[in-house]
C-alpha cells in the first residue's frame, strides 16, 4: 500500500530532506509542543516528536497530534523500552487512526539514564524486530499473530543509527538488518566527527544501504564545553572529539561558548551537505525542547 506522507513523497522524489526534533514537554495542554513548532517555522519536511528520551513528557502520539494541528507532519518516535509487542501494535493502530503516517522505531535509552531510573524496562522486542512487525502491519495488513488488520493501515517506518560504533563491519550489518526489516529512512546520532562519519557513510554506500533507505545525518548545537563532556561521558551515541570541546572552552564565557557551539553546528551542516549519498539533515534538540532557528536556516539553505 502506498504511504501518502510528505516524508515518503520527498524520499521518493529524491529531494533533500530536513527534519527536526521536539520534546512534547511535561504538560497536559500541548503548549510546549506548540511553542517548539513556532520556533521551527516553515520549510521542514517533518517533525520528530520524542518519546520520553531524557525526561518524562506528554506521549509522543499526543505530541504528534499537536504537530498535525499546527499544520506540519510528525514523525512519531516509539521506543520498545516501555512497551511489549501488544502495546506497540496497539499504539501504532491508534497513531494511524489519529492521522500519523510516519514512525521512528527505536529501543530508547536505558531507564537508568531517564528521569525515573528506578523504573522497570520492558524490551520485549528490539528495534529491528519492531521495524519488521510494523512493516508487516503496513505492507501485509497483519498483526504479529497473523490476525488481519481491519480497514487500511499504512505507515512510513524509520530507524536510527550510531555512525560511531565500532567495528564498522558490524555497524553495517546491524543497519542492513534494519533496512531489510523495512526501514525506509535512517536518522543518525548527532555528528561532531566529520571524518569518521564520512568513513561510515562511504561504507553504507558500498554496502548498498543508501540505495534502499534515505540517510539523514543528525546535528546538535552544543551550549558549552561542560555539556559536551557530559553527553560524551553519559551516552554511547555521542562521539565528541577533544578538538570540539577545546574550541568551546577557548570561546570563554557561557554566552560565547553557546555562540561557538552554534557556529560549529552550522559549519558541520555545511560539510555534511556536500557528502555524496546523504539524503538529508536531522536536527536534534537534546534536552533543550526546541531547536535554534539559525540551525534550521543553515540546514534549509
Amino acid at each position: 500500500m502506498k504511504i501518502d506522507s510528505k516524508l515518503a513523497n520527498t524520499i521518493a522524489k529524491g529531494d533533500f530532506i530536513v527534519t527536526a526534533e521536539i520534546l512534547p514537554g511535561a504538560g497536559g495542554d500541548g503548549s510546549a509542543a506548540e511553542a517548539a513548532m513556532k520556533a521551527l517555522g516553515k520549510g521542514l519536511v517533518a517533525i520528530n516528536v520524542a518519546d520520553n528520551c531524557h525526561n518524562i513528557g506528554m506521549s509522543s502520539i499526543a505530541g504528534s497530534v499537536a504537530v498535525l494541528k499546527s499544520g506540519a507532519e510528525p514523525i512519531c518516535q516509539i521506543v520498545t523500552r516501555d512497551r511489549n509487542r501488544i502495546a506497540l501494535q496497539s499504539d501504532l493502530l491508534g497513531a494511524a487512526y489519529l492521522g500519523i503516517k510516519n514512525v521512528l522505531c527505536l529501543s530508547g535509552y536505558h531507564q537508568t539514564l531517564s528521569a525515573c531510573p528506578e523504573s522497570a524496562n520492558v524490551y520485549d522486542i528490539d528495534s529491528t524486530q519492531f521495524i519488521e512487525m510494523a512493516t508487516n502491519m503496513s505492507e501485509k495488513g497483519v498483526l504479529a499473530d497473523g490476525s488481519k488488520i481491519e480497514g487500511q493501515f499504512s505507515m512510513l517506518i524509520g530507524a536510527v543509527a550510531n555512525p560511531f560504533q565500532k567495528p564498522v563491519e558490524l555497524n553495517m550489518l546491524r543497519m542492513q538488518k534494519k533496512v531489510e526489516a523495512g526501514a525506509k529512512f535512517i536518522q543518525t546520532s548527532a555528528v561532531f566527527d566529520i571524518e569518521t562519519f564520512g568513513q561510515w557513510l562511504n561504507a553504507a554506500i558500498s554496502d548498498g544501504i543508501t540505495a534502499k533507505a534515505a540517510i539523514l545525518a543528525g546535528v546538535l548545537p552544543l551550549d558549552c564545553a561542560a555539556e559536551a563532556e557530559r553527553l560524551r561521558n553519559t551516552y554511547t551515541d555521542y562521539s565528541i572529539p577533544d578538538s570540539v570541546i577545546e574550541r568551546l572552552k577557548k570561546a570563554g564565557s557561557e554566552a560565547a561558548q553557546k555562540k561557538e557551539g552554534l557556529a560549529i553546528c552550522v559549519e558541520t551542516i555545511g560539510k555534511l551537505k556536500k557528502m555524496k549519498g546523504l539524503r538529508g539533515i536531522h536536527i536534534h534538540c537534546g534536552c533543550k525542547g526546541k531547536v535554534s532557528p539559525e540551525v534550521v536556516a543553515a540546514a534549509l539553505s
